[in-house]
């Protein structure tokens, strides 16, 4: 049912969509040297954009990593530069999404993009058991 989910998600859920955005923007910070950890976290969510079902994002702490020194700091640079503009195009995505009753699944998975859109680094993904 997952790669069943995955599949639609990623063909006609926007998973392609909101997978290129990430990448673009990936690239983008990439091209700084203050933006490279930014890029880092925008590759790994790029992954979890284009296939999300079956998988989450959890606090690299909780699986056992030290925090990097300034995390908090760096997660508030992101949602003033790009976390705020994601934030609104996941959400306004999700609503069209709920709005019918087939895309309730990917208005949910809008949804969650959007949450970690506010603070992307720090995160890793998981497999869902």
């Amino acid at each position: 049912m997952t790669l069943l989910l995955n599949l639609l998600w990623f063909f006609f859920g926007g998973g392609l969509v909101a997978g290129f955005i990430w990448v673009c923007l990936g690239f983008l910070l990439g091209v700084t040297v203050v933006g490279i950890p930014f890029a880092f976290a925008a590759f790994r969510i790029a992954g979890f954009a284009a296939w999300p079902f079956g998988r989450t994002l959890v606090d690299a702490r909780t699986l056992g990593e030290e925090p990097v020194i300034g995390t908090g700091f760096a997660n508030l640079l992101w949602i003033i530069l790009a976390g705020l503009w994601l934030w609104i195009a996941h959400v306004v995505a999700g609503i069209g999404y709920c709005l019918t009753i087939i895309g309730i699944p990917f208005g949910f998975a809008h949804f969650r993009l959007a949450a970690i859109s506010f603070a992307p680094l720090g995160k890793r993904v998981v497999f869902v058991d």
